[in-house]
């Protein structure tokens, strides 16, 4: 495994000065900010996936391809809304300063609307990806990769799998929790599963039992393709770290990190923290995604001015790089990179 060189940026001492300058205009910004901008923005938007969620069922209702489809469209939009922008939010504590709402909006929107255990999401996101980032074995983002599958049926039949291979994992892992950790947990889930069925079922008018199932599966998998993605595209194919040689933070968050340009669906669904501000949320991970959008040119132009990366590139450009190099991102082992004079 040939070690990948880069330019050394500055020492220790520099790191952490730097980024406690950072730290310092950011929380500037934080303290000015009124509760709408902390949390409120976002909050809104996750009530308002959950006050159209009515909409979507009861369009299901009409025997009309458009109905079905404005249906099916509202219910996989709010579904990976709730999902993945409410899940990565409550993750981080950024919904509410309250510990104990974070608690119940955490297991609401991991376990009754995600189907995943909670608190192990939360070690392997905060713990894990985001004290390690782009650190091989740790937090490089290899869950992600099947190398048994060659680069088209990954890139265009993978992401289907998403939504049939989550409570797969959440079963397996289950088996190794306490019984009644594993039974509390496993109740959240199937009230979960069956409040959608549920709906499709009595809200939607569905007769047969299938049907129900398969439109449960078609939402679940409506953002599959761009989910995946995007988990991929914003580490993997950066700089990875050695983890006996893991640099200061600053510089193993703006050299293993990229952002997206903003896109309206995404940044609706995912949130701006997963789409254009990940560098951001890196640094920042407390910060909901409206802080993280409010903060970014604050961001930007510190990394700029200190001539440190700020990397970004679009979505189609990410994609077509996979492609071509899919094999050497997805299949082998990825090089180290040495910050020479720095780690």
């Amino acid at each position: 495994m040939e070690p990948a060189r880069r330019s050394a940026p500055p020492g220790d001492g520099a790191a952490e000065a730097l980024l406690r300058e950072l730290e310092r205009q950011v929380q500037d910004v934080v303290r000015a900010s009124s509760w709408w901008e902390l949390h409120g923005v976002d909050c809104a938007i996750l009530a308002l996936s959950l006050l159209a969620l009515p909409a979507g069922f009861l369009c299901l209702r009409f025997h009309n391809i458009l109905a079905f489809a404005t249906g099916i469209t509202i219910l996989g939009v709010c579904h990976y809304t709730l999902t993945v922008k409410g899940s990565h939010l409550a993750t981080h504590s950024a919904l509410t300063e309250s510990k104990r709402w974070n608690k119940i909006l955490l297991i609401f929107f991991l376990e009754a609307c995600t189907g995943f255990p909670a608190e192990f999401a939360k070690y392997n996101h905060v713990n894990l990806h985001h004290v390690y980032t782009n650190v091989v074995g740790l937090g490089d983002s290899s869950t992600w990769k099947m190398p048994f599958f060659n680069r088209y049926v990954y890139m265009f039949l993978g992401p289907l799998l998403v939504p049939i291979v989550t409570p797969l994992v959440a079963l397996v892992h289950l088996r190794k929790e306490e019984l009644k950790t594993a039974l509390w947990t496993l109740s959240f889930i199937c009230l979960g599963f069956y409040s959608q069925y549920w709906l499709f079922m009595n809200v939607s008018g569905f007769k047969n039992p299938s049907s129900a199932l398969a439109c449960m599966l078609l939402t679940r998998s409506l953002l599959a393709h761009p989910y995946l993605h995007v988990n991929i595209f914003q580490h993997i194919g950066l700089a990875m770290f050695s983890p006996d040689k893991k640099p200061r933070r600053i510089h193993m968050m703006t050299l293993g990190v990229l952002n997206l340009p903003r896109q309206p669906v995404l940044d609706w669904a995912f949130g701006h923290s997963l789409i254009s501000c990940h560098v951001e949320h890196h640094l920042f991970p407390w910060l909901s995604d409206h802080m993280c959008l409010k903060v970014k040119p604050l961001v930007s132009k510190f990394l700029h001015d200190k001539q440190l990366p700020y990397n970004e590139d679009s979505y189609l450009a990410r994609f077509q790089l996979f492609l071509n190099r899919y094999e050497e991102f997805m299949v082998h082992v990825p090089p180290i990179t040495e910050l020479v004079g720095v780690q």
